[in-house]
C-alpha cells in the first residue's frame, strides 16, 4: 500500500495528471492513452508506471495489451483525504454557529411599520 504523499507526488507532474484523467475516462492501452499526448508511447508507459506504483491505476494482461485503469483502493484513498477536510470545516462551521449569538437586524423603515390606515369619509 502506497501513501498519499506518494499518490500526490505521481500526480504533482501535469502531464502524468492528463494521463490520470484520461484513464479515469476507462480503461485503455497505452497506445490509445498515447494517441492524446505529444510524448512518446515509451513516455507514456514510464508515467503509467509511476501511477501504477503510487496506487492510482492498475494494469491487466489482456492478449498482448496491457490495459490499464483506475485504482478504486488508490482513488478511494485520495477522496478519504478529502473528505477529512470537509468533514473538518463543516464540524467548525457548526462549533462556530453554535457559540455565535445571532444579531438583531436592523428594521428598516418600510419593513414593519404599517402605514395607516385611511378610515372611510363621512359625506
Amino acid at each position: 500500500m502506497t501513501n498519499q504523499s506518494d499518490q500526490f507526488a505521481a500526480l504533482a507532474d501535469p502531464t502524468r495528471l492528463a494521463v490520470f484523467e484520461r484513464v479515469a475516462k476507462g480503461p485503455a492501452a497505452v497506445h490509445q492513452i498515447a494517441k492524446a499526448f505529444p510524448v512518446s508511447r515509451p513516455a507514456i508507459s514510464q508515467h503509467l508506471r509511476v501511477l501504477k506504483d503510487a496506487g492510482l491505476v492498475f494494469d491487466q494482461q489482456i492478449g498482448n495489451r496491457r490495459i490499464y485503469q483506475l485504482n478504486p483502493d488508490g482513488v478511494e484513498s485520495l477522496r478519504g483525504y478529502f473528505d477529512r477536510f470537509w468533514v473538518d470545516a463543516l464540524e467548525s462551521f457548526k462549533a462556530f454557529a453554535e457559540n455565535t449569538k445571532p444579531k438583531k437586524k436592523p428594521q428598516h423603515a418600510t419593513s414593519k411599520t404599517k402605514c395607516p390606515q385611511s378610515s372611510p369619509r363621512k359625506r
